[in-house]
């Protein structure tokens, strides 16, 4: 309209590995602030792939962030909820940053990468806000924060047969190369930190790559795959492969509004830190007082709709034709199974209210559809 303004979209940012993804023809999305491949042919195929034999996914839109100085790690342990300083070089732990009521900011991988420096991957969307709190609860610490997020390219190879793939490019063995550990080493004679971690439910590995090489490692390591069945794998199948796995996603599963123990997760706390942390108090009362929620999953009984996040969990029972039947928990991830060949979800849900095996209700769009209570997670890999 004439007199009328509008403000420009900010464009999405893009990996390294865009010009491969364009090569591949992948359908890419907006992700997060980052234009990231959801997937190259069907997302169905990848993820049998990635069960099956392996699969290759570009996750350079995490956040890297490199905390430095002889009180780095004590600087991690107020900050995160994790033993940080305890951590050995070479490995790398799982954890959270929580704000001070004990809500979930974001979930995290540290690695020790030597006695002076550890590397912190974020998720996509809260690299900014880790940084900050990272930054501020340093405090007068000899500690120093810094976004480097732009110096890496980050690949995922998940999958059985990933060392085998991996191995002949590597030259040499990696079955000592213990999950959740990493090592400096040369892919197809490019420099690579590659670590043993993932978030499909297979073996695996995710290899931080200057971002100048990523191409190089990408393409070499689809010609060495192909003959064992890698594929390159998009978002979509890493979100069913993650859920099958029952791996929390941020925004789904935590949030600001549930702690580490809503999510199944309290083991990653660590109450007994000395100095405390930031949140600790808070997470103290919820793990004396117990979860205000469970996580659990829901399998569909039959071929029924999937269930979105968000969807009311109903009780059931006789009262189920109730006018205003009783809501027990709220869903907060599904999508059909590959692997089982029905939907599945998680759904936060109030403790106690049901038990494994029974069978609740889903309100999917107003139309109630039975799913069957069942432990995490729904697949587990063998071995």
């Amino acid at each position: 309209m004439p007199g009328s303004s509008s403000v420009p979209l900010k464009a999405p940012r893009r990996t390294p590995l865009d010009p491969a993804h364009t090569a591949l023809g992948a359908k890419m999305v907006d992700f997060a602030g980052w234009s990231m491949p959801l997937r190259y042919t069907s997302e169905t195929a990848e993820h049998h792939a990635v069960r099956r034999a392996a699969g290759l996914f570009d996750v350079s839109h995490m956040g890297e962030i490199v905390v430095a100085g002889p009180q780095a790690g004590a600087a991690l342990d107020h900050a995160l909820v994790g033993d940080l300083s305890g951590l050995a070089v070479g490995r790398a732990r799982y954890t959270m940053i929580c704000a001070p009521d004990g809500g979930v900011m974001d979930d995290l991988v540290v690695y020790h990468l030597d006695h002076l420096r550890y590397l912190v991957l974020a998720n996509a969307s809260n690299t900014s806000s880790v940084v900050s709190a990272l930054e501020h609860r340093s405090g007068d610490l000899d500690a120093e924060v810094a976004d480097m997020t732009d110096d890496y390219a980050l690949l995922a190879l998940q999958g059985p047969r990933s060392a085998e793939i991996l191995s002949p490019l590597v030259g040499e063995d990696l079955s000592a190369l213990r999950y959740y550990s990493f090592a400096q080493v040369l892919v197809a004679e490019q420099p690579v930190l590659l670590a043993r971690t993932g978030y499909t439910g297979e073996d695996g590995f995710e290899l931080l790559v200057p971002p100048h090489l990523a191409e190089d490692v990408w393409w070499a390591l689809l010609e060495a795959g192909g003959p064992a069945g890698l594929l390159p794998a998009g978002l979509a199948c890493r979100d069913t492969l993650r859920l099958e796995a029952g791996m929390p996603l941020h925004g789904h599963e935590l949030h600001l509004g549930v702690t580490p123990y809503e999510a199944g997760l309290g083991r990653v706390v660590k109450l007994d830190k000395p100095g405390g942390f930031v949140g600790g108090p808070a997470l103290a009362s919820r793990a004396a007082t117990g979860p205000l929620a469970t996580l659990v999953g829901l399998v569909s009984v039959g071929a029924g709709r999937v269930a979105r996040h968000g969807s009311d969990v109903l009780a059931a029972g006789p009262d189920l034709g109730a006018r205003s039947p009783k809501i027990v928990g709220t869903v907060t991830s599904g999508a059909p199974s590959p692997t089982l060949g029905r939907p599945i979800a998680m759904a936060s849900m109030t403790p106690g209210c049901v038990e494994v095996g029974s069978v609740v209700q889903v309100d999917i769009r107003g139309r109630p559809e039975p799913f069957e209570v069942v432990s995490l997670p729904f697949y587990r890999r063998e071995g």
